[in-house]
């Protein structure tokens, strides 16, 4: 059995934020969020990375990110692209926006054969979702019926104070994921979470202990041509709908492989608080709970000695 990969989605620009979100420092060396995700990944007996970025940003990235971590562990790097289609499609005229998660996934295509963790490059996950979903990989088979996992968090460990963020709210079980509700504007309130459809005119109460997902999930190999499947499905049946904006999503393609019993998702649950970099505000929050981490013994300082 393959040690498991670690997928690392780094394409995005932060739009909300203001800027390469991804690269920039919060630990107190100058570490950044990426760092303590691929150490997690480590210790829980990962066996290389792939990075998923744009060409144009390879060489910052390898100076701020790649050259360094490549000293510890095996690392590739995938390029996603507008333009890289299926036979038969072409890019809608006028579009710039990115095809989302799930193409993002599909670009390292030919660099994964093993089980493979995917994560975003810009959320602190703690080392208890890695330990989880690594254990969960190094048994993890492609079978008749796909059995993969997500990492699963309390809703009230994920938000923010500076604004609103979007979640994949699970639906699950016994442990195992029904369905991942988007809810694209979830914000704290007095009352407690919650989200609105309409733009804030109304707005609908979340548990605070709802599980949402913060896209870690563990696939098998086979995942990827589930990928290439309903993306070719997605180009014929949603991108005319909306040409410019429709995205193809993650979740979207579990859903569609749940629903129609060709995979089961088991629900892994950390209680930890998850850190992201969502808002230029939210910086100095990951910064001082990092350096706790550190002072603390969670991580040792500096991070990579």
């Amino acid at each position: 059995m393959k040690k498991p990969i670690l997928v690392v989605m780094a394409a995005g620009m932060g739009s909300r934020y203001g800027g390469l979100k991804q690269i920039d420092p919060v630990g107190k060396n100058g570490e950044i969020i990426m760092d303590f995700s691929i150490y997690d990944a480590m210790r829980a007996g990962f066996s290389k990375v792939i990075f998923i970025i744009k060409e144009e940003r390879l060489q910052d990235f390898k100076e701020v990110v790649g050259d360094r971590v490549s000293r510890y562990i095996p690392v590739e790097y995938a390029f996603q692209k507008l333009d890289d289609l299926p036979e038969g499609f072409s890019v809608p005229e006028g579009r710039e926006k990115p095809w989302g998660t799930g193409h993002a996934v599909l670009a390292a295509r030919d660099l994964i054969d093993a089980p493979f963790a995917v994560i975003n490059a810009d959320d602190f996950y703690g080392g208890e979702a890695f330990r989880e979903i690594g254990a969960f990989l190094e048994t993890a088979e492609d079978g008749e019926k796909a059995h993969w996992a997500m990492v699963g968090y309390q809703l009230q460990n994920t938000l923010t104070e500076n604004g609103h963020v979007a979640r994949g709210v699970c639906v699950e079980k016994d442990g195992i994921l029904e369905t991942v509700v988007e809810r694209t504007r979830i914000e704290k309130r007095a009352d407690g979470p919650a989200y609105t459809e309409d733009g804030g005119e109304t707005w609908h109460s979340l548990p605070a202990d709802a599980t949402v997902s913060m896209n870690l999930w563990g696939f098998t190999p086979g995942f990827v041509e589930d990928l290439k499947r309903d993306f070719r499905a997605f180009l014929e049946n949603d991108v005319p709908k909306n040409p410019m904006k429709a995205e193809y999503f993650l979740p979207f393609v579990v859903n569609d492989q749940i629903r129609a019993g060709k995979a089961d998702v088991r629900v892994l649950k950390s209680a930890d608080k998850w850190y992201g970099v969502t808002y230029k505000e939210d910086k100095p929050v990951v910064m001082r709970a990092l350096a706790d981490m550190m002072a603390s013994g969670v991580y040792p300082d500096p991070l990579w000695k």
